[in-house]
């Protein structure tokens, strides 16, 4: 009875698997569907960009200087020199404050005055240009710009197309290729008829989805899902390029808009302030692993922790644990920079055993290290001062308490790496006959590692080292309650 119901069982896999290669078929190869049709940008912006006015530098007979300004004259005289044309400019010397430019220009009928400054570069505002005429080509650009299109522009985020074709769309056409390799199908460019679509789709989300939902569980569960903010960086882009929120062109000729570091995501300034905390960074642009915020790293390489804070920890508690003032000695520092560089270099795949670091110091300084040169410590500048405060309660209920309410405030990575750090100096704390570390004495070395003093006078960041300690301490000796 168990064969016949184990072969009735796989030939109901066989016959599901071969009717949803006949739907994938027709599921995977549609291309007129809008939903699976590639983003349209939207072209309206760059249209205006053709549009604007080109520059036209007014030349002077008595030009002073390589910078070619046309000395001290009047606002009214630049303005008849100016009337000739849309986008016509020149530099004048300031009559009300000698030694200092303007940059008059011509647009819209008037002629507009800037404050020109110059750093090495020529500048108004926060770009810097090579030349005054590419300042004037990308202020006449953003001048007509937001002139004619100001209502558009202030509406831009409202239907943005970035939860259609933005990383869901990226990871919905990662899972259809890996159901189209597994079923082996073959994507085609042929197109069902549109009244045999619609149900072959409404049957084909409910069914795969479900299979799907069932074959990646047990790796989702295993997955952790931290928020991460975008690393935005303001970009300049060669070339037209479009808004990945909004879809539509980003206008003028330099810092058009900004670039996320971690993930490579490119919007304008005012859509980067509405992209959900979804950034995924990706290794080809998180370079390196010491110095990394400690999130960006962890998201890029799928892992709940830093792989340097589960290798070193692995190898410190298979050989190290007796070790006499283990964390308190140092090891060489020459050492300790190459295990850095091997980490930046190899990743997870750095070798740090035994074979090539033999002394167990070089690791544990090579841990600390790490969580030295965070960005961002472990325990969280916006955290720091709910720690120093539970430090400082006397009752120990009401400490705990306080500890517990503080630990909320860190991000889910953070708060997952020091639980797991706490529990491992726990267990170092256990060996303490050998290797003479207590509780107390690890909370002396790690409590400036894992915190740091927010932009605090000397004094108050010389007063808090003590709560520091005793921050750790607590943490270690009831990591079994507090986590």
């Amino acid at each position: 009875m168990l064969v016949l119901f184990f072969n009735f069982e796989n030939l109901q896999i066989y016959l599901l698997v071969v009717r949803f290669k006949i739907i994938l078929i027709f599921f995977l190869s549609v291309s007129d569907n809008d939903e699976y049709r590639p983003p349209v940008w939207k072209s309206y912006l760059y249209q205006l960009q053709q549009e604007a006015p080109h520059p036209r530098r007014i030349t002077c007979t008595s030009e002073v200087s390589d910078l070619k300004f046309h000395g001290m004259i009047s606002r009214e005289e630049a303005d008849q020199l100016l009337s000739i044309a849309e986008g016509s400019y020149l530099i004048r010397e300031s009559q009300r404050q000698p030694g200092t430019y303007t940059l008059a220009l011509r647009f819209g009928n008037q002629t507009k005055n800037f404050r020109l400054y110059h750093d090495g570069k020529h500048f108004v505002g926060e770009k810097r240009f090579e030349s005054i005429h590419d300042l004037v080509t990308d202020g006449l650009i953003t001048l007509y710009i937001e002139t004619k299109a100001a209502e558009y522009i202030s509406k831009m985020t409202i239907n943005p197309i970035y939860e259609h074709v933005g990383y869901t769309t990226l990871n919905r056409d990662g899972q259809q290729d890996m159901l189209a390799a597994a079923l082996g199908v073959r994507v085609g460019p042929q197109k069902p008829p549109s009244t045999l679509w619609q149900p072959l789709k409404l049957f084909a989300y409910s069914q795969l989805t479900s299979l799907v939902r069932r074959a990646t569980l047990k790796e989702n569960d295993r997955t952790p899902k931290y928020e991460k903010v975008h690393n935005f960086k303001v970009h300049t882009f060669r070339g037209p390029h479009w808004c990945e929120y909004c879809a539509n062109f980003m206008w003028g000729l330099i810092a058009q808009g900004v670039k996320c570091a971690d993930c490579g995501l490119n919007v304008h300034k005012q859509c980067s302030k509405v992209v959900p905390d979804d950034c995924k960074p990706d290794l080809k642009h998180v370079k390196k692993v010491y110095s990394c915020d400690l999130t960006t790293l962890v998201k890029a390489h799928n892992t709940k922790r830093p792989m340097v804070v589960d290798m070193c920890i692995r190898e410190i508690e298979s050989r190290g644990l007796k070790s006499e003032g283990l964390y308190r000695v140092s090891g060489f520092s020459d050492l300790i920079e190459d295990v850095k560089l091997a980490f930046d270099r190899d990743g997870e795949k750095a070798d740090i055993s035994v074979n090539v670091y033999e002394d167990i110091n070089i690791i544990t300084g090579a841990l600390k290290l790490y969580f030295r040169d965070l960005p961002i410590p472990v325990i969280t500048y916006d955290a720091y001062p709910r720690f120093i405060e539970a430090a400082k309660l006397t009752d120990t209920d009401e400490r705990l308490e306080a500890l517990h309410e503080a630990l909320k405030l860190l991000p889910p990575a953070h708060c997952e790496t020091l639980r797991y750090l706490m529990a491992h100096l726990k267990r170092v704390t256990q060996h303490e006959k050998d290797n003479l570390m207590n509780a107390e004495n690890l909370g002396i070395v790690f409590g400036p590692t894992l915190m740091r003093a927010p932009d605090l006078d000397a004094m108050t960041a010389l007063n808090d080292i003590r709560y520091q300690r005793q921050v750790v301490e607590s943490l270690i000796k009831n990591e079994d309650i507090l986590f």
